[in-house]
């Protein structure tokens, strides 16, 4: 008898061989690449874009085991749909996006990432709810309507600690990951200087809502099925 695939597993190897690679490729980039203002032109990367790019794999190599750590630290079991939806975001968001530089080759790449992550994050908060719901440890039962403001929130929070996150290292590398500034260095005034994280943060919680309104019906359908 064949023995089934462990696709968990499997997109797990391959993201952390991937993070590694990229790490020491950004390295030896960070060394040979230009000073900002030697670039022959403006599709060549200086090295401050290594340097974000080191930064990505380097917190992505970290972030990779933040499910484990859940599942040890609080006996919370994720399922491996999850792990690989979020391995997926990972490498999609991380070496697709930074290091080969999706984030200007494919129009709105983004905003498909906030999209995706904050459904996957949704769905992420409905099995943590689920897991809790049907634990014998804890007398938790939270209404459908709860469990889907838990997932809408817990989504949001996350796509918030991201744009902390990117507005920190935009201050700590003298980065544009909030895009606060054109790309010949033009600081943006006003509402122009906000809308990329807006943006962001409005997309998120779209994707989020849509999610949580469908668990929403689903676990009150599943409740009526079972009375």
């Amino acid at each position: 008898m064949k023995s089934r695939i462990d696709w968990k597993k499997v997109v797990g190897a391959i993201l952390l061989v991937t993070l590694v690679l990229s790490v020491i490729y950004s390295i030896i980039k960070i060394i040979n690449a230009p000073s900002e203002g030697m670039a022959l032109d403006e599709s060549t990367r200086v090295k401050s874009d290594y340097v974000l790019m080191l930064v990505q794999c380097l917190l992505g190599l970290i972030v990779m085991a933040v499910p484990s750590f859940i599942e040890k630290k609080w006996m919370i079991s994720i399922p491996n749909y999850m792990y690989i939806l979020y391995f997926v975001f990972l490498y999609c968001a991380i070496y697709l996006g930074e290091v080969r530089n999706f984030y200007f080759v494919i129009p709105h790449w983004d905003t498909i990432l906030h999209a995706f992550s904050g459904a996957m994050l949704g769905a992420l908060g409905f099995s943590l709810v689920s897991t809790l719901n049907g634990s014998k440890r804890l007398k938790l039962n939270l209404s459908p309507f709860f469990v889907s403001l838990f997932a809408f929130c817990f989504a949001l929070a996350a796509g918030t600690i991201w744009e902390i996150y990117e507005y920190t290292f935009d201050g700590l590398l003298s980065l544009n990951m909030q895009k606060f500034a054109l790309e010949d260095g033009t600081l943006l005034v006003g509402r122009d200087a906000l809308a990329d994280t807006m943006k962001d943060l409005v997309v998120d919680a779209l994707s989020a809502l849509i999610i949580s309104i469908i668990g929403f019906f689903t676990i009150k359908k599943d409740r009526l099925a079972k009375d």
